[in-house]
This record gives structure tokens, C-alpha cells and sequence, in this order.
């Protein structure tokens, strides 16, 4: 098995010089189009990596701390749920930090939403940082490809005209190819950031929404009836049947 490995990594390896000039022939083709999509292409992957990165420091997708959290929080254990929801790094756990604080402290619950909800656009407008500079990667490599490809036909066109009668076929469709080539690398920019920006925009509106429905929960009883102790509500403040009946 070692010894597969040790194989596929040494063709792997001698294979990158082989890559690396067929990526400055192709670069060489497009021109300055092709230059300027790979460095958008470079500026989206680093983006990408950085929005990852960013993601997994603040464990978006592990809300087990801040579920726990609201769970001690509605048994009567608020002390233990706000340093549970204090010791995770999920922008949801850190809202219902905020708010068991603010609970704690006897604050007004529209102070504490107020507050919570500040947090919250915060923390979600530092998460959608680079979004934008994605969107207009995205938008704009396959309009630079298609740029690409009409500045190459000109070129291939003007050539035409310079042979006349005598043009050369084989040189007419090498020029259209290189014309093409612009495109299909724009497309090629265009279609995994379109991809990326997609997914991180997904894992953000899934973190707002688990934002809201944890701390909305720290203000509210449940009524699915695993909580009956607290929605119990008693005899004699229950409303007669007849006014019920009435209304």
C-alpha cells in the first residue's frame, strides 16, 4: 500500500511541470483576457479559503453547546446554560449569551432583543464579508470570456481579409479556436465560484434562522408538550367555557 502511494505521488509530482507549461500555453492563447481570469480566479479561491477558514473557527454547524443551552435554560438552570452557551464560539450560542445575561440581569425583554438582534447583524455581516467581491467574479468572468472570444474573432476575421483568396483554413479555425478559448475559461472561473458562493450563502441563512429560533426560544414556552410544567396553566385562570363558547 506504501509502496502505491509512494508511486502515485512521485507520477503525481512529475506531472506539475508538464501542468504548469500547458497553464502558460493556454494563458499565452487567451492574451490578456485569459491573464485577468486567472487572477480572478486566484482572488476567488483565496477568498473562499478564507471564508472556510473563518467558518470553521466559529463552528457555524455545531449548535449541539447552544441547543443544550436552551435546554438547561428552560429547565430552570439559567446559571449553567449561560456559561454552556459562553464557552462555545457558535454566533448562535453567543446570542443566547446575550440573552440569558440580559435575562439574568432582569433587563426588559425588548432591551435584550434589541441587543441580541445587533449581535446577531453583526455577527452575520462580518460572516457575508467577501460575499460580494464572489458575485462579481462570478458575473463578470463570462463576460470577460465572451470579450475574449469577440476581440479573437476580429483578429481571425481581419486575417481573412488580409489573405483574400488565398487564406489558409488551418490558420482561419486556429484563430477561432483561440477566440473560443476565452470563453470556456470564463465559464470555467464563473461556474465554481457561483458554486461556492452558494453553499457559504446557504450555511449563513441557516445560521441566522438557528440564531433566531435559539434565542426566540429563551423568551417563550414550549407548547409541543415535552415542557408541560411550564405551559401548565392554572384552574382558576382559565377562562369559563361559556365565554369561550361566547366569543
Amino acid at each position: 500500500m506504501k509502496e502505491e502511494a509512494t508511486v502515485f505521488v512521485s507520477h503525481l509530482w512529475g506531472g506539475i511541470p508538464g501542468i504548469i507549461e500547458r497553464v502558460r500555453e493556454v494563458l499565452a492563447l487567451g492574451g490578456p483576457v485569459a491573464l485577468i481570469l486567472a487572477a480572478l480566479s486566484v482572488a476567488a479561491l483565496g477568498i473562499i479559503l478564507a471564508k472556510l477558514w473563518q467558518f470553521r473557527a466559529a463552528r457555524i454547524g455545531d449548535l449541539r453547546q447552544a441547543r443544550e443551552a436552551i435546554a438547561l435554560h428552560r429547565s430552570g438552570n439559567t446559571p449553567g446554560a449561560l456559561a454552556l452557551a459562553r464557552s462555545s464560539s457558535n454566533p448562535a450560542a453567543g446570542a443566547l449569551a446575550h440573552a440569558l445575561h440580559g435575562h439574568e440581569r432582569g433587563i426588559a425583554e425588548d432591551a435584550v432583543r434589541e441587543e441580541v438582534e445587533r449581535y446577531g447583524n453583526d455577527v452575520l455581516e462580518a460572516l457575508r464579508v467577501g460575499f460580494r467581491p464572489l458575485e462579481i467574479i462570478a458575473s463578470l468572468s463570462p463576460l470577460l470570456g465572451l470579450f475574449g472570444t469577440v476581440l479573437g474573432m476580429i483578429e481571425a476575421f481581419r486575417e481573412l481579409e488580409r489573405g483574400g483568396s488565398q487564406v489558409n483554413p488551418a490558420a482561419l479555425s486556429g484563430g477561432i479556436w483561440e477566440a473560443l478559448l476565452t470563453t470556456a475559461l470564463g465559464l470555467g472561473v464563473a461556474i465554481p465560484v457561483v458554486a461556492a458562493l452558494g453553499w457559504l450563502e446557504r450555511r449563513v441563512e441557516r445560521l441566522a434562522h438557528e440564531m433566531g429560533s435559539i434565542v426566540t426560544r429563551a423568551f417563550t414556552v414550549d407548547l409541543s408538550g415535552h415542557d408541560e410544567e411550564e405551559i401548565r396553566v392554572a384552574p382558576s385562570r382559565m377562562p369559563p367555557r361559556t365565554a369561550v363558547a361566547g366569543r
